[in-house]
């Protein structure tokens, strides 16, 4: 076995490697403020989601309430009873009911003419001809999941959604705010993000500026 020569150092061991090299002695990384504004962005913007459907999809409806009805749509359906319908104005009603399945009391029964007689409901009108048991069935259907988000958006619900809306309300404000610190340097509120907020900022003011206000 050959000796060391003198003044002959061992050659070093390598470096450790993977994911853990060079962490050893370290102590733990700091979390910033900006992570945790990125952490409490994505969880509270992750539980908004549901929300924001709903709000959103319910205020796209309401906007064009002058052209349409948000929260129900109109049927006109034609029944045929099979024959004439005997006996007085109520009698003929409660017959047509009976045939057609409808539960509940009429809101008004009248002779609309000799051949036509109306059963009014809420927000449905049967218009009988008890000659010939034709029934037209006319009146408005709930929209798929519009109504129920018309019904939440304008808070037309129990006092409790009110703290449910306020505290939504009070998270749009937190993601708003930590939004503009997400991103640092040029892609954050120094740089490019600065402009579009003020851009964000301007388009309310603008509009009301050039519309004359309220």
């Amino acid at each position: 076995m050959a000796e060391e020569a003198p003044g002959e150092a061992e050659p070093a061991p390598p470096a450790p490697r993977g994911p853990g090299a060079g962490k050893a002695g370290k102590g733990k990384r700091r979390f910033s403020a900006r992570q945790l504004i990125r952490v409490v962005h994505a969880d509270l913007g992750n539980f908004a989601v549901g929300l924001t459907f709903i709000y959103a999809l319910s205020g796209l409806a309401v906007n064009h309430i002058k052209d349409w009805d948000p929260s129900f749509e109109s049927y006109e359906r034609t029944h045929e009873l099979g024959g004439p319908i005997v006996g007085d104005d109520q009698a003929v009603a409660a017959a047509v009911m009976e045939r057609l399945e409808i539960s509940g009391e009429p809101q008004e029964v009248y002779r609309a003419s000799d051949e036509q007689l109306d059963v009014v409901f809420d927000k449905r009108t049967l218009h009988v001809n008890p000659a010939t048991g034709r029934v037209l069935d006319e009146g408005q259907e709930p929209r798929f999941l519009l109504r129920v988000a018309n019904w939440l958006h304008l808070n037309r619900g129990k006092k409790a959604w009110t703290y449910v809306a306020d505290t939504y309300a009070a998270g749009l404000l937190v993601l708003a705010v930590s939004g503009i610190f997400m991103l640092p340097g040029r892609r954050g509120l120094l740089g490019r993000g600065g402009v579009w907020l003020a851009i964000g900022v301007l388009v309310p003011v603008l509009y009301v500026h050039f519309s004359g206000g309220p």
